[in-house]
């Protein structure tokens, strides 16, 4: 039986009212305690899921929370573990606290660290299986892809539309990078919502995303071609067809969605499926050079 490793962690908590003192944990700090001759490793990490940070919070900047996580990964490659705590606890959002250190036998760093988000930070798994769906779930593919192959931290989260178009527009694209001369961004946008009985009755939820993304795409275009002077390629990724139902054996399912993609590829938008997010995350990987 392979020893356990002494380790420590902390838990990362958002608290958007001190008064109220309610919050929900959103990560892990955990290092390993140091040995003679080198100091033990430390490791952070966040919650993917930011559904119970929205639900206590509907007006929480969950784009600021991963732009803290990716400053956190940034430091510990820099700083040494008992400097890094210090500069952390000065440095955390008043709305981001830490709690007090606890003791923690880890199989291994890694072993440990998902332990302790399965624990702490992740919803239980019929909690996380009812709610995680729609552009929740395909948001959670691409960033998945995108870590994999090692480039998440080089992208560019939650970009504001308004950027490049007028002040107000309230569109912010989930991610994108820029090789050369163009400016390739993508956008979740979930199909399913807009498919089924409630097509019937005009709402059409799921397909609004993707109007409001065909009504944008041209201003967007003009103004990254003002702005960056470059080319923007925008990304729509989608549900693959079969995963909502939308077959010739349901017509109605599969004109629904026809009509969303259709919809944004006649404003220049490229429509992919999460499907295709695997060989997209190796492009990207190809052409930031990691």
């Amino acid at each position: 039986m392979n020893p356990r490793h002494e380790c420590e962690f902390q838990l990362l908590r958002y608290v958007p009212d001190a008064v109220r003192n309610e919050y929900v944990h959103i990560g892990v700090i955990l290092r390993e305690a140091a040995t003679e001759g080198r100091p033990g490793r430390m490791e952070v990490r966040f919650t993917r899921d930011w559904r119970r940070v929205r639900c206590l919070d509907p007006d929480a900047d969950t784009a600021l929370l991963e732009g803290m996580e990716s400053e956190l990964r940034r430091r510990l490659e820099y700083e040494a573990g008992g400097k890094l705590m210090r500069t952390l606890g000065e440095s955390l959002s008043l709305n981001v606290q830490m709690t007090e250190p606890k003791g923690y036998l880890a199989e291994s760093i890694p072993a440990g660290m998902e332990e302790l988000m399965r624990l702490y930070v992740e919803p239980p798994v019929r909690e996380r299986l009812a709610r995680v769906s729609g552009r929740a779930a395909i948001q959670a593919r691409m960033r998945t892809e995108f870590e994999r192959v090692g480039v998440w931290e080089l992208l560019r989260k939650r970009i504001a539309v308004a950027e490049y178009t007028r002040p107000g527009d309230p569109l912010r694209i989930d991610v994108g990078y820029r090789p050369n001369g163009i400016v390739r961004m993508f956008h979740a946008v979930s199909l399913d919502a807009g498919i089924g009985p409630r097509v019937a009755a005009g709402t059409g939820a799921g397909l609004e995303m993707a109007k409001v993304l065909a009504f944008s795409a041209a201003g967007l275009r003009a103004g990254v071609e003002r702005v960056e002077k470059a080319e923007l390629e925008l990304t729509a990724v989608i549900e693959p067809a079969a995963r909502l139902g939308a077959t010739d054996e349901e017509p109605e399912r599969l004109e629904t969605y026809r009509f969303g993609v259709e919809t944004m590829e006649e404003h220049r938008i490229r429509v992919l499926t999460t499907s295709d997010m695997e060989r997209v995350a190796e492009t990207a990987r190809r052409e930031l050079r990691v």
